[in-house]
């Protein structure tokens, strides 16, 4: 490679993505040990980095066109040495003049002097905090004020965030496409309407909360009058990628205006969200053609007039995306807490389903906990015409008559059975003879054995585990950020 140009030696470098594989080529020769540090532009360190802030200085020098940084140390401990602290972000900022997207995931010696020096970075359009005990509000809002190009900001589990003045300031700047914020206790879905015009400009908004949100109630909404007509002036009219997790709506209340005022969403994920009225949710679906994906986590509550207890949408629904979404192709529908004694706890039916299969060109579906659906749906299923992916959790009613119906879907490429109770070994004799899947995955479902699924894909992964409740249902574990909790509070 000694006689290569240094165009076509960094054209070669370019196309290697793994940094394993960086390293080793860096060692071949000093050519290409030159060519590589300066095509290098990211880098992602950890618990490795020892001593933290000369190493990190190193790396700067070493690799002068870095502009994507990614420090996570998850899973340190003290014995490790000392973690990057203030010192560190100063050096990242004066000496890497590039830097333009930044993660630090448990970095837990940065307060807001730290974050501050991130103002020297002009460049800097993404920034990633996941697990900041020691960064507040005034940390973000030197962020803000100095950073004028984010366009990208991730806050997740910043426990010591609470006044919003960084959120107030991203706002009025508009240049903020990308916002999420999960699991920071001081912000509620009510300091976020303080986004203001942002909302105009913002492409992806994510918030999450967790803990037992639903037995307190939404708090008061500060700016609400009940004695008066109300709606909130806010428009989010470029919105494409929506996600609402764990919390409570009420009528003109929070973050609940974003379903009424979304007109160009392509992708909606709303997980566990108490209080959606299916008349609100019918109008979206309307309003949104270009909607490709969507995520429905549901548990049941009292519903509509008669008050049942049921999940909130019913085929109603579903008929609204099967007319209105055309370019519908991901799907997931998740059902949690309904008893399979009580099949109607679920408001969507087994037709209603199946008929939403049929109507739009879905690759990709997934039903979890879903226990009214079994064997007769799997044969509605199997005339999907562009269903390539299909995932099953926790689907008590399908049996292996299900297997061998779905067999004769066209297109279908992967089978997913998660903790599905009544499919046997028989009905992967129905799969391998089949010999139509490129993967199948079998996780905790107890009745089919190891060697009943050889030769059943091309590609097979088989565990006997059981998944836990969290898991499965895509619910919040509390582990990890418990314990460091108690470590650094």
């Amino acid at each position: 490679m000694e006689g290569l140009s240094e165009p076509l030696l960094a054209e070669i470098i370019k196309r290697i993505t793994r940094t394993s594989d960086l390293n080793s080529l860096s060692l071949v020769s000093k050519q290409l040990y030159n060519a590589e540090a300066e095509e290098r532009g990211t880098i992602h360190v950890g618990c490795s980095l020892h001593p933290a802030t000369e190493v990190l200085s190193s790396l700067c020098f070493r690799f002068p066109n870095l502009w994507k940084v990614e420090i996570n140390y998850s899973g340190w401990t003290s014995k490790q040495g000392k973690q990057l602290d203030n010192q560190g972000i100063l050096v990242l900022s004066s000496q890497c003049p590039l830097l333009t997207d930044l993660t630090l995931s448990f970095c837990s010696y940065i307060n807001d002097t730290g974050i501050g020096y991130l103002a020297y970075s002009k460049k800097l359009m993404a920034l990633r905090l996941n697990f900041a005990p020691a960064i507040s509000s005034s940390g973000l809002l030197s962020v803000a004020v100095g950073c004028k190009s984010l366009s990208a900001f991730h806050l997740v589990d910043c426990m010591k965030v609470s006044s919003v003045e960084w959120l107030e300031y991203l706002g009025r700047a508009g240049s903020v496409v990308e916002l999420v914020v999960k699991d920071c206790k001081g912000i509620s879905q009510y300091d976020l309407l303080k986004f203001g015009p942002g909302w105009m400009k913002l492409e992806k908004f994510e918030f999450e909360i967790n803990g037992n949100y639903w037995l307190a109630g939404p708090p008061p909404d500060p700016s609400y009058d009940a004695h008066h007509l109300y709606k909130y002036d806010i428009c989010c009219e470029n919105l494409k990628d929506l996600r609402l997790a764990h919390i409570i709506t009420a009528p003109e209340i929070g973050l609940r205006f974003l379903l009424g005022d979304c007109k160009t969403l392509e992708k909606l994920c709303l997980d566990y969200v108490i209080g959606l009225v299916e008349s609100e949710m019918i109008a979206l679906f309307q309003n949104c053609s270009n909607l490709r994906s969507l995520s429905l986590r549901l548990m049941p509550l009292r519903c509509g007039p008669d008050m049942d207890f049921r999940t909130p949408l019913t085929d109603e629904s579903l008929k609204a995306l099967g007319l209105s979404c055309p370019m519908l192709e991901f799907v997931e529908l998740t059902f949690t807490f309904c008893s399979s004694s009580y099949p109607s706890q679920i408001g969507f039916t087994q037709e209603g389903m199946v008929m939403l299969v049929q109507s739009c060109p879905i690759r990709a579906l997934m039903l979890n906990g879903a226990n009214n659906f079994n064997d007769e749906g799997m044969k509605g299923l199997s005339s999907a015409e562009f269903l390539e992916t299909l995932e099953l959790v926790d689907c008590e009613r399908i049996t292996d008559v299900g297997m061998s119906f779905i067999t004769s879907t066209p297109c279908l490429s992967s089978l997913t059975l998660r903790q599905c109770k009544r499919v046997t070994d028989n009905g992967m004799a129905e799969l391998a003879r089949s010999q139509k899947l490129e993967s199948l995955t079998i996780v905790g479902c107890r009745r089919i054995s190891l060697k009943a699924v050889q030769g059943a894909a091309r590609s097979v992964h088989y565990s006997k585990e059981s998944e836990s409740f969290a898991d499965l249902k895509g619910m919040k574990k509390m582990e990890t950020s418990t314990l460091f909790r108690q470590i650094f509070s």
